[in-house]
């Protein structure tokens, strides 16, 4: 239900910037004004908008698919409305938490600017790794489902070598960090969850 939640307010928000109600450039994670202009609510107010349908769509289609899987493991291992919570905190941070690199990289480039919840997304997504790394992703148009213990790694080494490359416009720095976030942090609160993913490798 949250997961809902958080997709209808984040397509709302990404359709009123595509249609010129609200303006995309003051809600854009822009590293120079948060730097330099002190404008911290960029580092949350980004991932609300999106550069395209495209990126909108799957984005939130990857979201409601693993994060429907997280938010139940989260009531399960913390509890009803405590795991509620939990899961919230997880996404809303990780949107900040992604982009800190290039915050740190990009904070002297005026025109560096960013959009999209992929840190966010990228962050559930490696969530429902952990409490299930057998379950099969999906990449691309490949028929052949990756086990997510597969796939973290590659996702990882993919992210970090793109990066480097720089070739693109996608943000393949908040993607890495998103991911690593999104193992990491459910282990704060409980670490036992770290035995629970090694059980399930077995």
């Amino acid at each position: 239900m949250v997961t809902v939640i958080i997709i209808v307010i984040t397509v709302v928000v990404s359709l009123l910037c595509f249609y010129g109600r609200l303006d995309i450039n003051a809600l854009k994670f822009n590293a120079y004004g948060v730097w330099h202009r002190k404008q911290w609510f960029r580092m949350l107010s980004y991932g609300l908008v999106h550069g395209s349908w495209g990126h909108l769509f799957f984005n939130m289609l990857t979201l409601y698919f693993f994060g429907t899987v997280v938010e139940q493991y989260f009531q399960a291992a913390y509890g009803g409305t405590a795991g509620i919570i939990l899961y919230v905190v997880l996404y809303v941070s990780a949107i900040a938490v992604s982009t800190i690199g290039d915050l740190i990289k990009y904070k002297d480039t005026y025109n560096y600017n960013a959009v999209g919840a992929s840190g966010a997304v990228s962050a559930v997504l490696f969530a429902s790794i952990l409490f299930e790394p057998k379950m099969g992703i999906y990449i691309y148009l490949i028929p052949i489902p990756v086990p997510g213990y597969i796939f973290a790694p590659l996702y990882l080494l993919y992210c970090w070598y793109m990066a480097k490359r720089n070739m693109d416009n996608i943000g393949h720095t908040a993607h890495f960090w998103g991911a690593v976030y999104g193992l990491v942090s459910p282990l704060v609160f409980r670490p036992d969850i770290f035995l629970h993913f090694l059980s399930q490798l077995k």
